[in-house]
């Protein structure tokens, strides 16, 4: 039996740290979300075996049902933190500074949700400009530096002004910052 390298070890223990961390964070209506995709999955393969004769219709049902398990636990958990969870985060003012390899990003933080938020995770993500708008949208994928800041204990409605600095941030030229903020 081959033995463990440190890597694969070290590697195993990330991921079932973030599978415990996801797993204790989840909420009543995640569990209500998972429950009713798996029960709709049940029912879809109960349905494609009583429809075994038609080969056919069988298998597409269960194509259907397994897609329908990843991409609705999926989506269905984004689209509900979304909802739960609404907030705006909108950049007011950003700079390169000059006395330092940094840049201070300004916004302002809303809390529209109608729950308390015990903690929001804001990332700040500069990235290049392009006059070319589709070339732009690929230069967001590959940022020129990234920085979160935590914001703890906001209430419903809350506004608040924050800073970001994002260090160190060596690019010389014009570039623009988008700031999103996930939240719990």
């Amino acid at each position: 039996m081959p033995r463990k390298t440190p890597e694969k070890h070290k590697y195993m223990q990330n991921i079932q740290q973030t599978l415990g961390q996801f797993i204790s964070e989840l909420l009543v209506y995640d569990y209500i979300l998972f429950g009713c995709v798996l029960i709709i999955f049940i029912l879809l393969i109960v349905v494609a075996i009583l429809l075994r004769r038609r080969l056919a219709l069988a298998l597409f049902i269960i194509f259907l049902s397994f897609s329908f398990l990843v991409g609705g636990s999926i989506f269905g958990y984004i689209e509900l933190h979304k909802y739960l969870f609404k907030n705006s985060v909108e950049v007011t003012k950003q700079k390169k500074l000059n006395f330092t390899e940094a840049a201070v990003v300004y916004a302002k933080f809303t809390n529209e949700s109608n729950r308390f938020f015990s903690k929001c995770k804001i990332n700040a993500t500069a990235y290049m400009i392009d006059e070319n708008k589709i070339k732009e949208l690929i230069l967001k994928l590959k940022p020129i530096q990234k920085m979160s800041i935590i914001e703890e204990n906001i209430d419903i409605n809350e506004t608040r002004e924050l800073k970001i600095i994002i260090e160190p941030f060596t690019y010389k030229y014009d570039f623009n910052v988008s700031i999103k903020a996930d939240c719990k």
